[in-house]
């Protein structure tokens, strides 16, 4: 029994931040326990509540250690305490369970197994020996079992699976690592896994240990086998086996974009790239994103099939995440199979990633051999993130998604409930109040149902974690865009029944600024391919001065026509010749864009261009980038989106050490000319400089116009600040080039780091604008 409430205090504690999915309430009342306090302690919408008890000296050491010794995976955003009149009525310090209800808290991402679950899996003595669901309160599925806040089990997918008495102690035993540990199971209570082969294939289902061992050794014999994720399905084969890598590619109707590869540790990482001290730590990290190597040109002792990342100095890899990953590669003693695994979203090219089991046997059906399933349902769909480490050891997210989901980002300002629907290419929605913002998963790109309906399920999704009821939807403002017309449709359900369009750059330059909490205005560079501008052209090289409340278009590349819209994107030679065009520039025979092209081509874009038939104007730098890709010679058709651009940018490091010269475009009053760039690389062309100069000094040339206008801009509004966005910026060596002149010159410089600088961080651009516009009503 406490101690008679006149000798004791009691006070209330409410914890903000990540604390709900990562052991918080066991800390608390372990911590309480050993201080001999009562009271209790509960998960609510607003976080983590506590009630606690005893004497004076010992609620105050409570209070002190609170977050000093929390667990590894919380975040404390804040904390509030008051006092209470002490009742004495509490015999011991209790959790107290949570039911079902919508909540404004911070669930932690899904995370990596820890070191103690492998240990566990790999110990023949262990009861979880070899159990592919192995977790705890420090590791494993959050997000994607999450049904419902507050975050307890029977608002997760695991309630499907009652706890055997072993698993139900530990769940009860405070001193234990699974004390409160939702997805906790064993082989007696848990998942299972199953191996099914596709029709007519000969191959006989399994399960368990079994299903395991059947789909290492079809991997090890060439086969594709789809496997079941944390957030979907992979399509998986052996990536030094070059018929499978082949076979995946021509299944799947990849082109030639290049496949992420998981190794099964990093030792193996370590002899297909070069990886520096800050790769080796994000690699090995619990949120075990792919992250973007160089490949090794010598060296390697452990070859990848050239299907793998075909003209790429690159390559995406990452590192198991889940026991099932780490079981399919084999534990010491296991029968061998391969080290490498090409690990692919498993879908159709331009379909969402697949989740449920009966869709994946339909949706997968002609591209798997088999399917290694497992009967935990994933509740949300949430693809691999995927990032680049900077030369300066810092992160730059291009796909933020598993293992970053649904971690909040802090704004600048207070926001009213709102949803952005973000815009139709690498697509993720976001939503929004009070000082934070939850970026969606990566959905795709939205010219698919499927993608549509996973978009629709992630924005549910994401209102049942976070409890925010959006009273207004921002969108794109391109009229032709799916997620223009979804925004629309969702806007009728709301108390703002027309949508808040956003000007597409404006979002990137915005999306940039709240990140980094800025509010004043900012010079806002905005480069990437396609972008619905003011005058009804495709806008994509944009100088904007902006804050959230507007914005004006200072400069912008002198447009071009775009000959057949989408069938010219995907034909950098005839962007080429359009830009030559413009330039005034002959179509002579010896140039590389001109000699790809087959005489009726090369009549038929001529009458586009003179009758300006099925031409639209574009002042997009992305097509530029393609336009010079096929003028050096590097890049004439691409097969996947930017394909033109990567390669320009791999062949200019190849030379970046061996040449400093930059090209020179013309800078006039609003405008940035880059006819005599075309000159200039016409000229070098045929004087045999070679495409990787040619490349680095166009690179160069459009890093020292960004100065040079960004100098005109200051000049004549006094700001210093520039803000780079869009999908060029993904461009490791354009944005390390622009970031190093602008720095030199005085500039403050705003990059994206956990934010993509490509349309999967439009959302965030949209909701701010959106937001401040409404707040100004």
């Amino acid at each position: 029994m406490t101690a008679p409430a006149a000798q004791a205090v009691r006070r209330r504690v409410t914890v903000r931040g990540t604390v709900q999915g990562v052991g918080f309430r066991p800390y608390v009342h372990r911590l309480a326990t050993d201080l001999t306090l009562t009271g209790f302690v509960s998960n609510t919408a607003a976080g983590v509540l506590i009630e606690v008890e005893g004497p004076p000296a010992d609620v105050d050491r409570f209070c002190d250690h609170l977050t000093a010794e929390s667990p590894p995976l919380a975040v404390v955003a804040g904390i509030g305490v008051e006092n209470m009149p002490a009742t004495g009525a509490d015999d011991t310090f209790t959790i107290r369970s949570t039911g079902q209800s919508l909540g404004r808290t911070l669930l932690p991402p899904d995370t990596a197994p820890c070191a103690d679950c492998l240990r566990e899996l790999a110990d023949p003595a262990d009861r979880r020996h070899r159990h592919p669901f192995v977790t705890c309160t420090h590791c494993g599925p959050r997000f994607t079992i999450a049904t419902g806040m507050p975050y307890d089990r029977a608002v997760t997918t695991m309630t499907a699976f009652p706890m055997c008495s072993a698993c139900a102690r530990e769940y009860g035993d405070p001193v234990d690592r699974r004390f409160h540990a939702q997805p906790v199971a064993c082989p007696d209570c848990g998942p299972r896994l199953r191996l099914l082969p596709a029709p007519g294939s000969g191959l006989r289902p399994a399960r368990d240990a079994e299903a395991l061992t059947a789909a290492r050794a079809l991997l090890a014999a060439g086969r594709i086998v789809a496997v079941k994720g944390l957030g979907g399905y992979h399509l998986a084969c052996d990536a030094t086996d070059a018929r499978a890598v082949d076979g995946l590619r021509g299944r799947k109707e990849r082109g030639g974009k290049p496949f992420a590869v998981m190794c099964a540790e990093l030792g193996d990482v370590e002899r297909i790239a070069q990886v520096s001290a800050v790769e080796r730590a994000v690699l090995v990290g619990s949120r075990r994103p792919i992250v973007l190597l160089r490949r090794r040109t010598s060296g390697a002792t452990l070859r990848l099939a050239p299907g793998v990342c075909p003209g790429s100095p690159h390559v995406g890899v990452m590192l198991p995440y889940t026991p099932v990953h780490t079981l399919l590669f084999g534990l010491p003693g296991d029968p061998p199979g391969p080290r490498v695994l090409v690990m692919t979203s498993g879908n159709r090219s331009g379909e969402s990633i697949v989740t449920d089991d009966d869709e994946a046997l339909v949706r997968l059906d002609g591209l798997a051999d088999a399917w290694l399933a497992h009967d935990r349902v994933i509740a949300s769909p949430c693809d691999d993130s995927l990032l680049r480490v900077r030369a300066d050891g810092t992160e730059q997210v291009l796909r933020r998604s598993r293992g970053y989901v649904p971690r909040p980002l802090r704004l600048p300002m207070e926001l009213r409930p709102a949803l952005a629907v973000g815009g139709d290419l690498k697509n993720a929605l976001a939503i929004g109040e009070g000082e934070h913002a939850w970026l969606g998963p990566h959905i795709g790109d939205m010219g698919d149902l499927t993608t549509l309906e996973a978009a629709r399920r992630a924005e549910l999704h994401m209102r049942r974690l976070t409890g925010v009821s959006p009273e207004l939807v921002a969108a794109d403002r391109h009229p032709g865009y799916h997620s223009n017309r979804w925004a629309r449709q969702r806007a009728l359900q709301l108390p703002r029944s027309t949508p808040l369009f956003v000007q597409h750059h404006h979002a990137h330059i915005a999306s940039a600024m709240a990140e980094h909490g800025l509010t004043a205005p900012v010079i806002g560079v905005a480069f990437d391919g396609t972008g619905y501008g003011d005058d009804g052209t495709v806008w994509g090289g944009e100088v904007l001065l902006a804050d959230y409340s507007g914005y004006r278009r200072f400069a912008h590349l002198t447009p071009a026509p775009l000959p057949g819209g989408d069938a010219g994107v995907a034909n950098p030679c005839r962007l080429a010749l359009g830009r030559l065009w413009a330039a005034g520039l002959p179509w002579d025979a010896d140039l590389p864009s001109v000699a790809v092209c087959t005489s009726e081509e090369l009549s038929l874009l001529e009458r586009q261009l003179t009758r300006q038939v099925a031409c639209v104007a574009t002042s997009s730098m992305g097509r530029l980038f393609d336009a010079v890709s096929s003028l050096a010679g590097v890049c004439h058709r691409a097969g996947y989106e930017a394909q033109a651009a990567l390669e320009l940018e791999a062949a200019a490091a190849s030379a970046w050490e061996d040449d400093s010269t930059a090209y020179a475009f013309a800078i006039g009053p609003a405008g940035c000319d880059p006819a005599p760039v075309l000159r200039a690389v016409v000229a070098d062309m045929r004087r045999g400089i070679p495409a990787p100069v040619i490349a680095g000094r166009f690179h160069r040339g459009v890093a020292r116009a960004v100065v040079e206008i960004c100098r005109h801009a200051r000049r004549d509004t006094g700001l210093a600040t520039v803000a780079l966005s869009g999908g060029v910026f993904a461009n490791a060596l354009l944005e390390q080039e622009c970031t190093a002149l602008l720095s030199d010159d005085g500039f403050a410089v705003l990059r994206h780091g956990e934010v993509p600088p490509n349309d999967g961080g439009l959302a965030l651009g949209q909701l701010v604008i959106a937001a401040y516009g409404r707040q100004k009503e």
